[in-house]
Parts: structure tokens; sequence; C-alpha cells
């Protein structure tokens, strides 16, 4: 399995574990050239743009600490071409929610951080 496979494979158990919960998705892997969004899903009336992280292993803090402040503003970018690129959906509540995923790909360990930052956040 290629990292690609991988990555393609975890951000599949993401949606799934979202979708269990309620949330609809609106759009995956949307690229830009500063920035990209792993998955931008419904969750009723709010926008949660997610971003997907993989670790192995917990070292170095694992999946949640590797979404540094340069990546959280990269995200914060391509979250706001995405919703001007989307004007029915910019009217609504938006945040910014991290998938942090452990161990092997046929048992992730699943970890929903709902608003893991904010704007605020980026100073």
């Amino acid at each position: 399995m290629t990292t690609r496979d991988t990555g393609q494979a975890f951000e599949a158990a993401a949606r799934a574990h979202l979708e269990r919960a309620g949330l609809r998705a609106l759009a995956a892997n949307v690229g830009y050239r500063f920035g990209e969004l792993d998955l931008v899903m419904r969750d009723g009336e709010s926008i949660a743009f997610v971003e997907v992280r993989y670790r192995r292993c917990a070292r170095y803090g694992g999946a949640p600490l590797s979404v540094t402040a340069s990546k959280r503003r990269r995200i914060a970018q391509a979250a706001a071409a995405w919703l001007a690129a989307h004007p029915n959906e910019a009217r609504r509540p938006c945040r910014f929610d991290v998938v942090a995923i452990a161990g092997r790909p046929d048992a992730p360990q699943i970890e929903w951080i709902r608003a893991a930052f904010t704007l605020d956040d980026l100073g």
C-alpha cells in the first residue's frame, strides 16, 4: 500500500465516522495553491472544515499536534476560498475540526476533535 493509498484509506475512514455521527459530506480533497481541505461536511446548520491527520503512533504529540499554526492558516485560507465559491453556504456558521487517526488501516483508532481551532487562534 502506497502512502497515497494509506492517506485515502484513512480519509475514507474519517468520512465514514463523521457520516455515522450524522454529518453530510459536501466536498473532499479540495485543493488551492495555498492549501487543501480534506473534508467539507455539513453538521446540521453548520459547515465543518475537517483536517484528517494520521500518525502511526502518538510519539511527538500524535496527530492533533501535527496541525501546526501554519497548517491552520492554510486551512483557513482554503476555507475562505471554498466559501467564496459557495455563497449559499457562506451564510452558515463554520468551524474547523480535526479527525486524528492512529493505528493500522484495518483497525483505525479515530478521535474527532470538534472546533479544534478558531480563526482567533491564528492571531
